[in-house]
């Protein structure tokens, strides 16, 4: 069959039914190309992604740290700075209001320096403390240090830290939250205060400073062009958190809550914070001068450096809830990993036990100091002491290749003569677990333990390990 001539196929292309079936289908095959996986064929919209930034994990390494201090407090806070501040890795600086007397350059520490003068800022909030001017213009002296400098050594950094010098800091799982977050956007990340009271003072959607938040580097440099202006409007407000919280605001950033950060605003014995944490990495604990010592029978840094023998061990996994049954001794075993284990007679639902024993009082000193409210649920301990649990904590802490045994002895009894004989007997508990990782954007979900067989009545062996699909955390008879 002979080729069509060019004269006769362009008349045949060009006849009215044809036409339009070749437009048809040449919007069809455009409409395809559009919506293709592929990006060579999807236009550029010029947003960002939303997920976690392209680049290599936030490391401790990439965080900038400015701790809030004084001349008076800073010599019996840099204990705690010494407890978790890793020279060599991590960056920061020490803020003073005056010069104090040199020590010798301590190499655990990072670099003090004295604040610029802030006295030309006005202050009026009544009986506070103008400080907070000075401190909140931390993150301003901050990143002008690093833009101004060019250093390369702080080329990479990727968030600015703020806290106090009685902020206590886990850096592992500091950097390990924020990698959620790409560093590249704005973010404002951090937690508010425990007591409901609190927050209504100064506001629900703002990071408290002692529990320590972070900004993404790219907002910290807008931030720091545009505070000194703010402080000029906030000059009404009591701290440096509020200021920094209402210069943000009015770039339009809002808080993105993490739980992790403790502003600690409670005094007493914090037993039933540390032992029901919520389901997310420690990030900081605050106000440690005032409460008690998170250990019995020990000085609150004693304290600090025993829960550290932990941390170094398994960061993910310090205080993480765990919960399982001894269904033939109907004992429930509460485990919070690092810190303590209690031991309950009977079936304890896990519900239950996910709510904060009331071992604490409220920020609010006087008469009403036992009734304050808070933001997580709470419960009374029960005043009948047989119904009280035995509460064994951390004696030490090994690994063994990439399994840690954590051992854990009795307290006290109290006054219970009541107790079943295993409650009686039992004095040790040993709990095995592997290193707990926690992947970049990965929902977190409570992992399953289980008691292990043994002939021993002293003693009580549990293996944590990962609930399968479908598994309960219940007493099954």
């Amino acid at each position: 069959m002979p080729w069509p001539s060019l004269t006769n196929l362009l008349r045949t292309i060009s006849s009215p039914p044809l036409l339009r079936a070749l437009i048809l289908s040449a919007a069809f095959l455009l409409f395809f190309l559009l919506l293709s996986p592929n990006p060579l064929f999807r236009p550029h919209t010029g947003a960002a992604p939303t997920a976690v930034s392209a680049h290599a994990p936030t490391s401790p390494s990439h965080l900038l740290f400015g701790i809030a201090s004084s001349a008076r407090s800073w010599p019996r806070r840099k204990p705690y700075l010494r407890l978790w501040w890793r020279p060599g890795l991590l960056h920061g600086t020490v803020f003073l209001d005056s010069p104090i007397a040199s020590d010798g350059d301590d190499p655990r520490l990072p670099p003090t320096r004295v604040s610029a003068d802030t006295s030309r800022f006005p202050y009026a909030f009544e009986r506070g403390l103008r400080s907070a001017v000075r401190v909140a213009r931390i993150v301003k002296e901050l990143v002008d240090g690093v833009v101004g400098n060019g250093s390369s050594d702080d080329a990479d950094i990727r968030w600015v830290v703020l806290g106090d010098d009685d902020t206590v800091f886990f850096p592992d799982n500091l950097a390990g939250t924020l990698t959620k977050y790409d560093w590249k956007r704005w973010y404002y990340v951090g937690g508010r205060s425990e007591s409901v009271e609190q927050n209504a003072k100064h506001s629900f959607s703002m990071a408290f400073g002692g529990g320590g938040f972070a900004i993404s580097f790219p907002l910290a440099k807008v931030l720091a062009s545009a505070l000194d202006s703010c402080l000029v409007r906030y000059a009404h407000l009591y701290g440096s958190d509020d200021r920094v919280f209402s210069c943000l605001a009015e770039l339009g950033v809002g808080l993105t809550h993490e739980p992790g950060f403790h502003q600690v605003d409670v005094h007493g014995d914090i037993f039933g914070i540390l032992s029901a944490h919520p389901l997310t990495p420690l990030i900081s604990l605050h106000h440690i001068d005032r409460v008690e010592p998170l250990f019995p029978g020990m000085t609150r840094m004693a304290a600090l450096e025993h829960l550290s023998k932990a941390v170094d061990i398994d960061p993910g996994r310090i205080l993480q809830q765990a919960v399982c049954y001894d269904s033939l001794k109907l004992l429930t075993i509460s485990i919070s990993w690092g810190y303590a284990v209690q031991v309950f007679e009977g079936n304890q639902l896990l519900t239950d036990l996910l709510s904060v024993p009331k071992t604490f009082t409220s920020w609010k000193r006087g008469r009403d100091a036992s009734l304050g409210s808070y933001m997580f649920n709470t419960k009374e301990p029960d005043k009948d002491p047989c119904k009280r649990p035995n509460v064994y904590y951390l004696k030490s802490v090994v690994l063994h290749k990439n399994r840690a045994q954590s051992n854990y002895t009795r307290d006290a009894l109290g006054n219970c003569q009541k107790r079943k004989s295993t409650m009686k007997d039992l004095k040790q508990i040993i709990v095995f677990s592997q290193r707990l990782y926690h992947q970049p954007g990965e929902a977190i979900r409570r992992e399953c333990c289980e008691v292990l067989q043994t002939s021993s009545e002293t003693v009580m062996e549990i293996d944590i390990r990962k609930c399968k699909d479908g598994e309960l955390i219940a007493m099954h008879r």
